[in-house]
């Protein structure tokens, strides 16, 4: 006889109904009534009510004992391994018992289906855990049961108010009823995105790898429903170890639970991202500790990032930029022309530099792409790329992706830096080569920058004739004739021809009154890849230097002129000791003059252009891309300006040091003046002498007595005018020694220690330190006066 284990639960309750009957166990074949039990005549109305109740006894205690966790191994109590009979069983006699009781004979009500088991309990009507189990199902694919529905006022789904559920199985349902939430958030966003064609591939790639993760979903899904069909169809109760439970249900849901909570998560991140932005999004998610976690968002990462590495080596590798959604962190500027495509045409978008890439890897992958379209473009340099770059492709698709992520410091850094390193290289060694650009470089030093020093003498010396004329008054093609006499006739002629006829006169726009000496420069003509670092602001900043340095120049010729003129003048006026006052004192502040030229001359040339001009030049031996040669021509620039007082910083001390200048100038015109009425008298004097000897050796008298009264008077005025040429020298004097000593007082309160040693050198005998107080305190304590304040 087989054990009560190897018993189905119909053989069992027949073998408990005939215990109690007190009938045997004996079965026999055609037999009626309680398998096998014989129940004949009266007895068999009430054998068919105790069967009905003895079932229903035992199916709703099991309920009760499942519920407050009697059941061990989820399993039935009469089913399992521990439990062989009824005499172990004692917590349901008493029920079953209460069956037993006589009553009259009714009408039975049928036995429901398992998992629409419902009971009476005082009265009302209570839900099975079947019931819900169903009601479960349904909801994890974001559909109400019968028992629980979704909340749209408090967005959760509930079981029904009227449902009579314990506190346990309700707690447990709601539990549960969380993955259908997690589901229909999850799912309507990957929806909506989907159909959103703006969203762009990152976008779709995202909502692909949503609707990855809800397909492994639905599968366990689709395997609860197949096991819930198996019972339906087998007549399995609740209770078997093979059973759907809730609480079977929350062990077996727990981790796509977890799964859909991370994806839920990370669609709340990214509302609103979208391409780079969106992948920095998932990207920082895999900085957590779970590693079940980390795994998800890594897989998903690679599937969102593939779009964008694409667009990377293709922009990298053939330097085409197809984003057609904005989704790249470089951006393209259609509108701009050629000539500024380096400056302005590409761009970096910041708000789309995934975070998986530096802000360094992201400029060179700029550059990268930046250099290939700049060589096609401005170069006219149809190279291929493979040509220029040794390197394969790669991230051809999510798996690589994923591959490359697990090596972003040495894989996709290796990448990038053989691509920059390599396209970068190839730029330059064609500027330089074909363009000449570092050849066009010291051609601004040697002539925008008055480095070639007997060019620029001699063309002083060839255009002093025409500059010193009415600005109205000069052509363009005179000049640029001059021009090329003072090339032919220096070493300026051994340039290259492709330099020489860049060179060019302008002229400036004419204010009234101005001269050509005002309104001359020098311009250099750049066009093609070199105006990409001599741009039109570049070129605007020589112009400005050079006019200063230009302006400083004539100074220095002014100053040479004056020296000439009192060495020639001085033998000539020997005869003349009424006006040697006059040369001392002209003689006395001329030097002043020369001395403070040759000071601020050295302080130019040295100081400033020479050191700033080493600086560029190494900074531009050592540049390993295009935007390290302007960053380095930007930073000259601006410093030789600044540094030579044509910053907005130091507009007080450059109209302090014109005003210097033009003291020069006066000097020169009250000098020429002076020296006009002295020749003039001297050449009088000469003439009247010469008559006088003349008839005198024709036997007549020298000079008559009105002649010599004539003569007489014509000296008194001359020497009568000489106190005025001293007074005037002197007010120039005291005028010039007061704006000397103005612009040293600003030198020494500047901010640059340059500025402030240069006040030293001018004033290096304390000349001017005697009449100024305020230069009469020490670099050292103004130094530390100005570091406390």
């Amino acid at each position: 006889m087989a054990t009560p284990d190897q018993k189905s639960p119909n053989v069992l309750l027949q073998n408990l109904c005939c215990r109690i009957l007190g009938r045997s166990e004996g079965t026999r074949p055609g037999a009626h009534g309680c398998g096998g039990l014989r129940i004949d005549g009266q007895d068999n109305l009430l054998a068919r009510d105790l069967q009905h109740s003895v079932q229903l006894s035992i199916i709703t205690g099991l309920l009760i004992v499942s519920q407050s966790g009697g059941i061990s191994n989820m399993g039935m109590p009469f089913l399992g391994s521990s439990v062989h009979s009824i005499d172990q069983a004692p917590c349901f006699l008493g029920s079953f018992r209460r069956c037993l009781v006589p009553r009259a004979p009714s009408r039975v009500r049928p036995l429901c289906a398992p998992y629409c088991l419902t009971n009476l309990v005082a009265g009302t009507l209570e839900v099975t855990e079947a019931a819900l189990v169903r009601d479960i199902l349904y909801v994890f694919q974001g559909i109400d049961g019968k028992n629980i529905k979704m909340s749209s006022t408090e967005n959760c789904y509930k079981v029904e108010a009227k449902a009579n559920l314990n506190k346990s199985l309700r707690d447990t349902a709601v539990r549960l009823a969380e993955l259908g939430w997690l589901h229909n958030k999850i799912r309507k966003y990957a929806d909506q995105r989907s159909l959103d064609r703006s969203f762009g591939l990152v976008g779709q790639s995202f909502c692909a790898a949503l609707h990855q993760e809800l397909k492994e979903y639905y599968r366990l899904l689709s395997v609860l429903h197949s096991q819930l069909q198996l019972e339906d169809d087998q007549g399995v109760n609740l209770g078997l170890e093979s059973s759907l439970t809730l609480r079977r249900l929350l062990v077996w849901t727990y981790d796509p639970k977890i799964r859909l909570k991370t994806l839920a998560a990370l669609v709340d991140h990214c509302q609103g991202r979208k391409g780079g932005e969106l992948a920095s999004a998932v990207h920082a998610y895999t900085k957590t500790g779970d590693p079940y976690m980390k795994s998800l968002v890594q897989h998903i990462l690679s599937l969102v990032s593939h779009p964008v590495l694409s667009f990377l080596y293709r922009w990298i590798y053939d330097g085409e930029l197809e984003d057609t959604y904005h989704e790249f962190f470089v951006a393209s500027d259609p509108t701009v022309k050629t000539d500024r495509l380096w400056h302005d045409k590409y761009t970096l978008r910041k708000s789309m530099i995934p975070s998986f890439i530096t802000m360094d890897q992201s400029r060179k992958v700029l550059l990268i792409g930046k250099s290939i379209n700049f060589l096609h473009q401005v170069c006219h340099d149809q190279t291929p790329t493979t040509k220029m770059i040794a390197v394969t492709k790669s991230a051809e698709s999510p798996r690589d992706a994923a591959d490359l992520f697990t090596d972003l410091e040495n894989a996709f850094q290796g990448k990038i830096d053989a691509a920059y390193f390599e396209t970068s290289k190839y730029l330059l060694d064609v500027l330089n080569k074909k363009y000449s650009l570092l050849e066009h470089m010291q051609a601004m030093r040697r002539y925008l920058l008055l480095g070639q020093g007997d060019f620029i003498r001699h063309l002083m010396d060839l255009l002093k004739p025409e500059l010193v004329r009415p600005a109205t008054t000069l052509y363009q093609h005179n000049l640029t004739g001059i021009l090329e006499t003072a090339v032919r006739a220096t070493n300026a002629q051994f340039d290259s021809p492709e330099i020489l006829k860049r060179l060019d006169v302008r002229l400036l726009e004419v204010s009234p009154g101005d001269t050509g000496w005002d309104v001359f420069s020098l311009d250099y003509h750049v066009d093609g890849p070199i105006a990409t670092v001599f741009t039109r602001e570049c070129m605007s900043h020589y112009l400005r230097v050079f006019n200063f340095l230009w302006r400083a120049k004539r100074m220095e010729y002014i100053l040479t002129d004056i020296r000439k003129g009192h060495m020639c003048n001085a033998k000539l006026l020997r005869n003349m000791p009424e006006f040697s006052g006059v040369l001392h004192q002209c003689h006395i502040l001329a030097s002043e003059m020369v001395h403070f030229i040759h000071q601020m001359q050295y302080y130019i040339t040295f100081e400033v252009l020479e050191c700033s001009w080493d600086e560029l030049w190494n900074r531009v031996q050592q540049a390993q891309d295009l935007d390290h040669i302007i960053a380095a021509h930007e930073a000259f620039l601006n410093t030789i300006t600044s540094r030579c007082l044509l910053d907005s910083n130091s507009r007080v001390l450059l109209n302090q040091l014109r005003a210097v200048f033009d003291q020069i100038i006066e000097l020169q015109n009250a000098q020429d003046v002076m020296y006009r009425a002295a020749l003039e008298e001297l050449q009088r004097r000469l003439q009247f002498e010469e008559k006088k000897k003349q008839r005198e050796i024709e036997g007549q008298w020298g000079v008559t007595a009105a002649e010599e009264e004539e003569e007489n008077k014509r000296i008194r005025e001359f020497q009568d005018s000489i106190p005025k040429m001293c007074s005037q020298l002197r007010i120039l004097t005291h005028f010039y020694q007061g704006v000397v000593q103005q612009f040293l007082v600003l030198l020494t309160t500047s901010s640059d220690e340059s500025l402030q040693f240069l006040s030293f050198r001018l004033d290096f005998n304390e000349h001017y330190k005697a009449r100024e107080p305020r230069l009469r305190v020490s670099l050292g304590s103004r130094g530390r006066r100005s570091s406390h304040t």
